[in-house]
């Protein structure tokens, strides 16, 4: 497969120059048959993958079906589908779940408050106070 800018110079140095398939093969360091079959193309069309099957398709409707129960990570529905018979990868499967996991909401909650309408107060304790006297000990008069 070519890029744009060597389908250019073929079309180039074809229609300008007018120079032979063989020609323009030896001066782009191209195969002769590569550089006849873009001469008799009139634009530059890149190669379309073919769509492959994924080892994860069979397998698709019962991790949404997992997932539904409860939250698995990906890990855990690798080891199961293992157990079913999947053959494929850990990193197909993880990118799988990313995209459909619901999206999780903050776990925290804002609280916004007028001035002077709440306060807090944090009662926590550090080390040994010196005025922390026993038990049953009377303050000396």
């Amino acid at each position: 497969m070519i890029d744009y800018e060597t389908f250019c110079q073929i079309r180039l140095l074809a229609q300008e120059k007018d120079l032979k398939p063989s020609q323009i093969a030896a001066e782009l360091g191209l195969d002769i048959k590569t550089v006849e079959k873009w001469m008799t193309r009139e634009t530059f069309q890149p190669r379309q993958g073919a769509r492959r099957a994924s080892k994860l398709d069979i397998f698709k409707k019962r991790i949404i079906a997992q997932l539904d129960r409860h939250p698995y990570s990906a890990q855990q529905i690798f080891q199961q589908l293992q157990q079913q018979g999947y053959a494929g990868g850990y990193t197909i499967l993880k990118d799988y779940v990313r995209l459909i996991r619901p999206v999780r909401k903050p776990a925290y909650l804002m609280l916004e408050f007028a001035a002077g309408e709440c306060a807090q107060v944090d009662w926590g304790q550090y080390g040994r106070s010196r005025s922390v006297r026993r038990a049953g000990a009377c303050p000396s008069s």
